[in-house]
């Protein structure tokens, strides 16, 4: 169960990297998502970047796992309320379906980083 538990981990981690990467990558794509009431615009997609690449790294190098899944969870909500909701009402920006589809993978994201972050938490309580 152990190697199960490494192996989790890590697949849980890695996308957030290759998604923080792809905040440098497909920097204009990010850039159409934000919605104007965001502030920093461009530099709000390369912050949001940086931070996906650390948590991964965290999560993957098993080190401040709780407190970056804490920020991890805190960061796809702020997705999910800035993002994700306004997008299901603004047909034009993006498709209500994608819309939809991101706003349940994200949520349920941010219910694997509150469950790993309690987890953790109470392994380092011990």
């Amino acid at each position: 169960m152990k190697h199960l538990s490494i192996i989790g981990r890590i697949l849980f981690g890695l996308p957030f990297g290759i998604l923080g990467l792809n905040h440098f990558f497909m920097y204009d794509y990010y850039m159409g998502l934000i919605s104007s009431f965001i502030p920093g615009g461009g530099y709000t997609v390369i912050i949001a970047g940086i931070a996906l690449i650390a948590a991964s790294i965290s999560i993957i190098a098993k080190k401040y796992i709780q407190v970056s899944c804490l920020l991890l969870a805190l960061l796809l909500f702020v997705f999910i309320v800035t993002i994700h909701i306004p997008g299901l009402f603004h047909p034009e920006k993006i498709n209500v379906t994608i819309a939809l589809i991101e706003l349940l993978k994200d949520t349920a994201l941010m219910g694997g980083s509150l469950m790993i972050a309690g987890i953790y938490g109470t392994r380092e309580n011990k």
